[in-house]
């Protein structure tokens, strides 16, 4: 069984190694834990966001930098390739753990979560559970955790804090942009899992996405980060199915369905007063879906880009 977070330690190292040439800055709590900051305090960009990228997906994944013709203006992207979709996108980089400790909060994605599990429904559906000494994980957040944060990421993930390694950058950062537009191949499983489909029967998944400009705070970049899945994704599954219902689910999971769709997330989200239940869950999709069935020897197609809304969302201005 692959063990997600002994690949991401491996990738931690790489990290401390490089520490300087990535733009980040590493620091041990008093109980040993070992924090990488990517985009609070240190400076971060594009290497950093790889690395990101990479922790969330296990290196499960090959990863690389492109672009993306957004209305005839090129703006950078990431393409995401794996042939361990359930592991290294549900099992892995899902954020799916929300970590609240005092004052603190931050969206925890990434290998440790498989220790944890959570969610453990999750991990049932995909039969999937890691065991090793080290937890390694991804924060979304704009504050550094201190030691109470690890302690309770430690208890529930059964190790001691001294083995916790903790990777952090914020939304309105450049590696933050970076890490979650790479979430394009996981967003699209996500959303097939939601509406019931079997997400075992995925086999492989290869994704395009472009990445956000800074345009803001952290709520800001949340919108225009989002956008970029919603509006401007793309994925393409491989699936040994086999069943004739596989058109209608393929209809189902493009952002497209969604009531919300047609502005910018963040427009939504305001109008929702940033509550996110009063947001459509099904939003939260890739634009474009195509889905090759080996079993059937058919393919599907459903969904549209719509590369306006993403200009708008970027607030790009032409001078």
């Amino acid at each position: 069984m692959i063990s997600v977070n002994e690949k991401g330690l491996a990738i931690i190292d790489e990290m401390l190694d490089w520490e300087d040439e990535i733009n980040v800055e590493s620091k041990q709590l008093e109980n040993g834990a070992t924090i990488i900051d990517c985009g609070v305090n240190a400076q971060g960009g594009y290497d950093a966001g790889m690395y990101l990228s990479r922790l969330c997906l296990a290196d499960l994944a090959e990863i690389t930098y492109t672009k993306f013709n957004l209305d005839g203006l090129p703006v950078p992207a990431i393409q995401v390739v794996t042939d361990h979709p359930t592991i290294a996108c549900m099992g892995s980089q899902y954020a799916g753990w929300r970590i609240s400790v005092g004052k603190y909060f931050g969206m925890g994605s990434g290998p440790a979560r498989a220790l944890g599990l959570k969610p453990k429904e999750l991990y049932k559906e995909i039969d999937y559970q890691d065991d090793a000494e080290a937890a390694v994980l991804v924060m979304e957040s704009g504050k550094l955790p201190d030691e109470g944060v690890v302690e309770y990421i430690a208890k529930h993930c059964s190790v001691d804090p001294e083995n916790v390694y903790i990777a952090v950058a914020p939304t309105a950062s450049i590696a933050g942009s970076v890490q979650i537009s790479a979430r394009i191949v996981e967003t699209g499983i996500h959303k097939m899992e939601s509406v019931g489909f079997d997400i075992n029967t995925i086999k492989s998944g290869f994704g395009v996405a472009p990445i956000a400009p800074i345009v803001g705070d952290d709520t800001k970049c949340m919108g225009s980060t989002n956008d970029c899945v919603i509006y401007c994704g793309e994925t393409y599954y491989t699936v040994d199915y086999g069943q004739d219902d596989l058109e209608e689910y393929v209809k189902k999971t493009p952002s497209t369905t969604s009531r919300d769709f047609g502005k910018p997330f963040y427009t939504t989200f305001k109008e929702a007063e940033f509550d996110f239940f009063k947001v459509d869950a099904g939003m939260f999709a890739p634009a474009r879906i195509t889905v090759n069935d080996v079993a059937s020897k058919k393919s599907y197609t459903a969904g549209r880009i719509n590369p306006g809304i993403l200009l708008e969302s970027f607030g790009i201005k032409e001078v």
